[in-house]
């Protein structure tokens, strides 16, 4: 569960970066961090490559921050869409081998982007100026600086079909066990974002995890027998536009797109919870010094006011910049919580032991699927 420190909205006071501060007081600071008039600044490389979750996600980032970027400061960006899993070991072996690493930046779920900094891949960007602008929700919790930025939070909903349950929304985890759902009901394909409810859903505790979790497992044996199709975000949005599936445990942002679209569907979060998570950005070890400069400020230029707010529009999620405007749409909605009550049945485990356990998890997970 989030506790106050997270949700609290009081501004830190940051450092800027060294040659920053040395031109602040007298030339200004743009949103970028750097005057346009300041002469110095690195060379610009012709692109820099950020690797993206395909669909209304990349749709969103370009239209809040890449673009706006490139607009300001005549740099293309690339998105370079391989899944975070799969980019994970190859920026990993280049920095090991002291390679130039295949991304600028990578867009990473905050538990990933803890992996990579425990082992020491990520570069600090805590001199990033308008980190004194954020929410303390752009704090990654249990390490020391920032070697990741978190950007903004989400819920892993119970997304459905309304006509599919006839006597209205479902209220429980549970209620995916119906016959009627069988072949029809959606998961990520490593379980993630259903673990931590399904503990609950199969008569365990938030206290056993990770520790005692067979009631997890016990869960997800049950919804195996349901013949749940897996797959990732884009996924769903086309499962639900083509009304393969009638609910899902996925990010209501894959729902809210699906609904843009045409199709009837809404979300709900369960008695037993939903997992609340956050996404972050951020830089691998050994780029060139001037790539790595812009690279930084484009991830400076992410923690605009302007930059977030059409980037999370796009994606219907609370931002980290206070004063955002949530969609006309979301407001009061479950999956936009931005109130100590509206996080009050939201489910948040530390990133250490998402960390130290989740690859066993999504093993374990992915053995029940295929069994």
């Amino acid at each position: 569960m989030l506790n106050d420190k997270i949700l609290s909205t009081k501004i830190r006071r940051r450092s800027l970066l060294a040659s920053v501060a040395a031109i602040g007081a007298t030339a200004g600071v743009s949103s970028l961090g750097v005057s346009r008039a300041f002469a110095q600044e690195p060379e610009k490389p012709s692109e820099i490559i950020v690797r993206a979750w395909g669909g209304s996600w990349v749709n969103a980032l370009k239209a809040g921050v890449s673009d706006s970027f490139t607009e300001m400061t005549g740099i293309a960006v690339r998105h370079d869409l391989t899944e975070d899993n799969e980019i994970q070991p190859k920026v990993w072996a280049a920095v090991a081998q002291g390679r130039v690493p295949p991304i600028h930046i990578n867009w990473d779920t905050t538990t990933n982007a803890t992996k990579s900094a425990l082992r020491g891949v990520t570069e600090d960007l805590s001199d990033l100026p308008n980190l004194k602008d954020t929410t303390d929700l752009a704090k990654p919790v249990g390490l020391e600086g920032y070697p990741i930025v978190n950007t903004y939070g989400y819920v892993y909903v119970l997304a459905y079909r309304p006509e599919a349950f006839p006597d209205g929304p479902p209220t429980s985890w549970k209620d995916l066990l119906d016959p009627k759902l069988k072949g029809r009901i959606a998961l990520y394909n490593d379980g993630i974002g259903f673990h931590f409810p399904a503990q609950v859903a199969g008569g365990g505790s938030l206290d056993g995890i990770p520790d005692d979790m067979q009631p997890c497992w016990d869960f997800v044996t049950e919804i195996k027998a349901q013949q749940p199709l897996l797959g990732e975000d884009p996924d769903f949005t086309t499962w639900f536009q083509n009304g393969e599936i009638d609910a899902a445990c996925t990010i209501s942002t894959n729902a809210r797109e699906a609904k843009k679209n045409g199709i009837d569907i809404a979300w709900v979060v369960p008695e037993e919870g939903a997992k609340f998570d956050t996404d972050g950005l951020w830089i691998p070890k050994g780029l060139p010094e001037n790539e790595l400069y812009w690279a930084k400020q484009y991830i400076n230029h992410a923690l605009t006011k302007g930059a977030q707010q059409v980037w999370l529009d796009g994606l219907g999620l609370p931002g980290v910049i206070p004063g955002l405007t949530p969609p006309a749409d979301l407001i009061g909605d479950p999956s936009y919580p931005v109130t100590p009550e509206q996080f009050k049945n939201l489910i948040r485990v530390s990133s250490k032991i998402q960390v130290e356990n989740e690859s066993e998890w999504f093993a374990k997970f992915k053995e029940i699927m295929q069994g």
